[in-house]
């Protein structure tokens, strides 16, 4: 009996995002140094089987390249001030969220603090080494995940606590209007959402619709 094989796990595909030399910085010492770090990096990504899909600079067309590439995963080599990407970072994740690591050398806890308030999932100090790379994607991964777990269970909360008071709203009114005990409105509420096949919340937002059109 032959055994279907199971399919292999996609490969994670990744956007790199490299400094742009400012004017008169193009010398031989900080070429030197960005070769040196960007090979680190691509080798440390593409030994652990990362599909880098582009490597792009940070500036004002970033954020439309990601969304054309939608990669699941940046990864940006922000060398020394951290800050400086920030602005691009804020932009990219605006729209759709992903996980984020930035790799620097910038040690100062402000950029840090910036850095993660922006949306990135992991800030690494001097940590751009080829055999590095692996552990950290999983942290940053596993630490978005649980961040966008915690942030949909909160919006269903907050959904549900919005929906509440809808409800309460239209009972209050059906108790006022009908002259109706709380039970019996609720019954009620419940009645009408059956018949017309709506949820509990929509028939009572119709009921708080229909009051105010009224005044």
């Amino acid at each position: 009996m032959s055994k279907t094989a199971s399919a292999p796990p996609r490969q994670l595909r990744i956007v790199v995002v490299n400094p742009v030399l400012a004017d008169g910085d193009e010398h031989d010492a900080a070429l030197a140094a960005q070769v040196r770090r960007g090979s680190a990096l691509r080798i440390g990504l593409l030994e652990s089987g990362y599909d880098i899909v582009a490597s792009l600079p940070a500036d004002v067309y970033l954020p439309e390249r990601v969304a054309q590439l939608q990669p699941d995963m940046i990864i940006i080599d922000a060398e020394s001030d951290a800050r400086d990407v920030l602005e691009h970072i804020v932009i990219v994740s605006r729209d759709a969220r992903r996980p984020i690591v930035l790799f620097t050398e910038d040690e100062d806890t402000g950029s840090m603090d910036a850095a993660m308030a922006a949306g990135v999932s992991a800030y690494i100090v001097a940590g751009l080494q080829a055999e590095r790379i692996k552990p950290v994607l999983n942290v940053a991964l596993a630490r978005f995940r649980q961040e966008q777990k915690l942030l949909a269970e909160l919006s269903e909360t907050r959904h549900k606590l919005a929906e509440r008071k809808v409800i309460d709203r239209a009972k209050g009114i059906l108790m006022s209007n009908q002259r109706l005990t709380e039970d019996q409105a609720y019954q009620k509420l419940r009645s009408m959402a059956m018949n017309k096949n709506l949820k509990l919340a929509e028939i009572a937002q119709r009921i708080i619709d229909v009051e105010d059109l009224l005044g």
